[in-house]
């Protein structure tokens, strides 16, 4: 999201939510709406170096069925799945040899948010 999109949905005022910086309550609240239509994520990440932080939920039929998640899980003889890529995994995302969910999904094509925007891929 950009820092436009996230002043729009949080109505100029905004508040931490689940403890994502740019998600508002009021926001959150459209989250759940929407997903009475089918499951949705909402993710933060941020890296620098190759370092850095995800969070992730994900709503279905209007509540939380996954997260808040900020921390990787790891399974026995698995490597570990970050909160983005257990949400998607939620949402059906599978990933391919070597690779995990946000890469298979593409989230990886863009460094930048301005970027993603510019391009026109969702």
């Amino acid at each position: 999201m950009t820092d436009e999109l996230v002043d729009a949905v949080a109505g100029g005022g905004g508040g931490e939510v689940l403890g994502f910086r740019g998600l508002s309550a009021g926001f959150e609240r459209m989250l759940a709406g929407w997903s009475v239509a089918g499951p949705l994520a909402y993710v933060e990440a941020e890296y620098f170096g190759g370092a850095g932080e995800e969070r992730a939920v994900v709503w279905a039929g209007g509540g939380l069925v996954l997260g808040p998640l900020d921390t990787p899980v790891k399974r026995w003889f698995s490597r570990p799945a970050g909160p983005v890529s257990q949400a998607l995994r939620r949402l059906g995302a599978r990933r391919g040899l070597g690779g995990d969910e946000f890469g298979a999904v593409g989230l990886d094509r863009h460094r930048w948010t301005d970027d993603w925007a510019a391009s026109g891929a969702g």
